[in-house]
């Protein structure tokens, strides 16, 4: 099969281009140019490219530098900040890979002539009943099937995974193996255009203005103090928002951004059984599923997955069968089958917990 590569300078997906030339594919490597500012972390360094080229030299296959600059500024960036502007807590990762890694490349690898696209995610595209599912990765700690849960049926049988069905660690003694330079590289963890040398309060504060707001307590409601950037709190949260009270960490439920408030509680007070789903995201891999569908709902990259019945009436939420830490709008809630836990069914936006 002739396969382009999305190689990031990493670890993984250096592996999965080594695993393909080793099963005797005709591969090209593409690195991605997303974000066109400065950056001293994430998967757009300088450092990133020039690792990704000499892997593939080291493989003997061909490597390009693919520019979606503007792209990635209109589907990841732009909504990026517009949502903690409007005080949502958006995913850029999931954004990016939806958006850009596959709608795009998917498309300009279909238009390059080449049978499938391959990436280092740890996931896996399996045959069941005749038809490709996405299915989590043999490492659990490591497993990406979340950020990968908007991916399609279409999409997923132009997907190769290749190192889906390893662990990390035997990731990364395959390419110790291979003498590659990229075998004990850390992984990258953070988001890649904001520098980890300034935070994200630097970058968003240079494209809008953060407003302070008071930090209310549900039960009494007496002000707790002051968040000086209201945005940049996010529901669910406990680190730093306001100082223990009466033995009792305190949690963020709610964001007012009108108002100039933040209400907190006790664990048990922000706990919720309900999550409203945005009609507009919401993404099947297959066909869509009916109301009252059992599923399991998991809410974060390593969170654990709820077992809840989906609903629609005008509009789709999930039930959750037990309560649970709210999420904030903005982020994705990744639906697995409920017969088969470990493949994805679905993936939609929270609107609000």
């Amino acid at each position: 099969m002739k396969i382009l590569v999305a190689m990031s300078g990493g670890v993984d997906s250096s592996v999965a281009a080594a695993l393909l030339v080793e099963q005797g594919h005709e591969i090209v490597g593409a690195t991605l140019k997303l974000w066109g500012g400065s950056s001293d972390s994430g998967c757009c360094s300088v450092k990133d490219v020039d690792d990704a080229r000499r892997v593939a030299q080291q493989l003997g296959v061909a490597h390009h530098v693919f520019n979606y600059t503007e792209e990635f500024e209109r589907f990841v960036v732009d909504p990026f900040v517009a949502g903690y502007a409007a005080g949502a807590s958006p995913n850029p990762c999931i954004e990016c890979n939806r958006h850009v890694k596959f709608d795009l490349l998917i498309e300009r690898a279909k238009r390059l002539g080449f049978d499938a696209l391959a990436t280092g995610h740890h996931a896996r595209v399996e045959t069941r009943a005749g038809r490709p599912v996405l299915v989590r990765g043999a490492d659990p700690a490591k497993d990406q099937s979340y950020v990968l849960g908007y991916l399609q049926e279409s999409q997923l049988a132009m997907l190769s995974l290749p190192i889906g069905g390893m662990t990390k660690a035997e990731v990364r003694a395959h390419a110790e193996r291979l003498a590659m330079r990229t075998w004990d590289k850390p992984d990258s963890q953070d988001v890649c255009f904001i520098e980890a040398s300034k935070g994200r309060e630097a970058f968003l504060s240079s494209r809008v203005t953060l407003t302070p707001a008071t930090y209310v307590d549900l039960a009494s409601g007496e002000e707790l103090g002051v968040a000086p950037a209201a945005q940049l709190v996010t529901v669910g949260q406990r680190r730093g928002v306001v100082p223990e009270r009466d033995g009792e960490r305190r949690f963020v439920q709610r964001v007012d951004l009108a108002a100039g408030k933040i209400f907190v509680g006790r664990l048990d007070d922000v706990l919720v059984t309900r999550l409203d789903l945005d009609e507009a995201s919401m993404t099947f891999a297959r066909e869509p599923l009916a109301s009252g569908a059992r599923v399991w709902a998991q809410c974060s990259a390593h969170g654990e997955p709820k077992a809840a019945t989906l609903r629609f009436d005008d509009r789709w939420w999930i039930d959750l069968d037990g309560p649970a830490r709210p999420v904030a709008a903005g982020q994705s809630v990744v639906l697995y089958r409920f017969d088969e836990p470990d493949v994805v069914e679905g993936a939609a936006l929270v609107v609000r917990p």
